[in-house]
């Protein structure tokens, strides 16, 4: 358990987001500034509320600075220097991915802005965004220029996947660690509650640069490496994991799918290993990993005195119109989709959060005067992941459905639908809805909560995600295969029927990604089409840092063998791809007929 005792915050007042609101609470300096590349919204689902309420819950005066300007250091310069550190995140996405779609394009909405717009006034320039490119680097330049020598820590899923060599698909080029590219003290990585808590208190008992924090990573020179491989090693040489280095990557592009391949195992292991990369001048140290929250601390943590809304000053935010009614019922994933980047943020290990948790979250919800008697999802990275354990208590691959579920893998459905039972008899609530992501060989084993899920939690249509039904680009994004869909789409028609009701599907697909060609992806179509399922939500694969399907892309190699495939990068590529379903599947011209299937693949 988090040790730290813990000061009630006294109401569910927004956190400041200006020295003059700082002074208006009596306040002559501040702890921790907190910065984040999105509007600031008093929500669970949004990470810097929620480690802002915590440390304000351990007593600590934070502040929040949202969406500063970053052609000059005004915004930062507001705030007297924080005491303790200056924390800095892009936001709830990347700031890349939330500029510019897969193909480089520049995105004319920001559902993280006001209204929508990304854009300060009437200007639509690069230097006019309201969030810039890369925002960790410039938010920690400018932190640096305002407040000198604070201590300035990265976090966030920004800083957390782009901690070592990584792709960034708007230059279309690897980039070196964003710690050492912000020259910035530390860095946060996955979820970070543990880790900010211990660099606060640290810090408050002196030591300026706290080191060896589990969830963190450092800078080191040559000579402070040196100094600190005896500490590492111990009695065991293999006790730490060296990545090749960015010199090396940048000789050999190869080695980067080796890097990220290495990263994936370490972190499904929990191993208790540091991990070393040399940059250009500096050694980035990864510490092992931060403990997961259990439930219990899970519990408290989202039941601080959030007012769920967003600041006064910004109260039109598209993001939180769509999860304002939401709950977040579980974290982490052990999917391990290859093309997802969950799994090397939240961690392998689920933890989810108990029903009394839930049901007084979705109490509070309903007690608000707006409230439209919808609880819009009972969610998180994979829904009906919720309560499921391990037969075994746990093991190095945490790689629970694939190729098929574990058998040790143990299912929660009595107690999922007693949680549905009692968020549904909640005063005010008339409909629980699942809107997160559902898989489907999970729910084949829950046909009772399948059966409630069509008769009474769906929201439309049943979000499915198939992603694509070739076998061989299933296997490449670590995916189930095939014929797991057909199974489903009719194990649930057939549950429909016998509950005399309608059934819709709305199937997720990714087209151009590493491996995919044209030919499969008419063959896609034909197989949709043969299930009689519509295709409601699609896009290209994007290079996104930390996914093992963004080294597939950068180095043309499979993940499996390392062996050469076919990798759609240019534009033209993608669009035909795209263009492929488009015309010959939404617009209802068919598509030739494809070839018949090897029996060797």
């Amino acid at each position: 358990m988090m040790q730290q005792k813990t000061v009630t915050s006294p109401s569910s007042q927004p956190l400041p987001v200006s020295w003059n609101e700082c002074r208006q609470r009596g306040w002559d300096g501040i702890d921790i500034l907190l910065v984040t590349g999105d509007a600031y919204v008093d929500h669970p689902s949004f990470g810097v509320a929620l480690v802002g309420r915590l440390l304000e819950s351990r007593g600590y005066r934070v502040a929040i600075l949202p969406q500063p300007r970053f052609d000059r250091a005004d915004d930062f310069r507001q705030f007297p220097p924080p005491r303790l550190f200056c924390g800095i995140t892009a936001g709830n996405l990347d700031s890349v991915v939330a500029n510019y779609t897969g193909n480089g394009k520049v995105r004319d909405f920001d559902a993280f802005s006001p209204g929508g717009d990304p854009w300060r006034g009437e200007e639509h320039s690069r230097a006019s965004r309201r969030r810039p490119d890369r925002a960790v680097l410039l938010y920690a330049q400018l932190a640096r220029e305002a407040f000198g020598r604070t201590l300035l820590v990265l976090g966030g899923i920004e800083a957390s996947l782009r901690r070592f060599v990584h792709y960034d698909y708007k230059q279309e080029k690897l980039r070196a660690s964003c710690l050492t590219d912000a020259k910035a003290d530390l860095l946060v990585y996955g979820m970070g509650e543990r880790a900010v808590l211990e660099i606060a208190e640290r810090v408050a008992a002196g030591d300026l640069l706290p080191d060896g924090i589990a969830g963190t990573c450092r800078r080191l020179t040559d000579r402070e490496l040196h100094e600190r491989l005896p500490e590492l090693a111990g009695a065991n040489p293999e006790s730490y994991l060296v990545l090749p280095s960015w010199a090396d990557i940048e000789r050999q592009p190869e080695l980067f799918l080796d890097q990220e391949l290495r990263l994936d195992r370490h972190a499904r292991a929990r191993s208790a290993a540091a991990v070393l990369q040399r940059q250009q001048n500096h050694w980035v140290i990864q510490y092992p990993a931060a403990a997961p929250l259990d439930s219990r601390e899970l519990d408290a943590l989202y039941g601080l005195p959030f007012s769920r809304r967003p600041h006064p000053s910004t109260p039109d935010i598209p993001a939180w119109r769509m999860i304002r009614d939401s709950v977040t019922i579980v974290r982490g994933c052990s999917g391990n989709c290859s093309f997802c980047a969950i799994t090397r943020h939240q961690g392998p290990q689920v933890t989810s959060r108990s029903r009394k948790s839930i049901v007084d979250e979705a109490r509070a919800i309903s007690s608000a005067e707006d409230f439209g008697g919808t609880i819009s999802d009972l969610g998180g990275p994979t829904a009906n992941l919720w309560g499921t354990g391990c037969a075994k208590g746990g093991c190095a691959r945490h790689d629970c459905l694939y190729p098929k579920v574990c058998p040790h893998l143990q299912l929660a459905e009595p107690e999922f639908l007693r949680l549905l039972d009692e968020v549904a008899a909640v005063k005010g609530v008339e409909h629980v809805f699942i809107s997160s992501g559902l898989r489907m060989e999970l729910l084949l084993k829950t046909p009772s909560l399948l059966r409630r899920i069509i008769r009474h939690h769906t929201p439309g249509a049943l979000k499915i995600a198939p992603e694509h039904t070739d076998p061989d680009i299933l296997n490449l994004m670590h995916k189930e295969p095939p014929a797991l869909l057909r199974q489903f789409v009719e194990t649930c028609r057939r549950m429909a029927g016998e509950l005399g009701r309608d059934i819709r599907f709305s199937p997720y697909i990714i087209t151009a990604h590493p491996g995919c060609t044209e030919r499969q992806v008419r063959q896609l179509i034909h197989d949709l089409r043969a299930l009689d399922l519509q295709i409601r939500a699609f896009q290209d694969f994007t290079p996104t840092p930390g996914t093992l399907s963004t080294a597939m892309y950068v180095t043309g190699l499979r993940r499996d063998t390392k062996k050469p495939l076919v990798v759609p990068k240019s534009a033209s590529e993608r669009k035909r791809q795209r263009d492929i379903l488009e015309r010959e599947y939404l617009k209802g011209t068919p598509p030739p007929s494809p070839r018949r299937r090897s029996s060797k693949r």
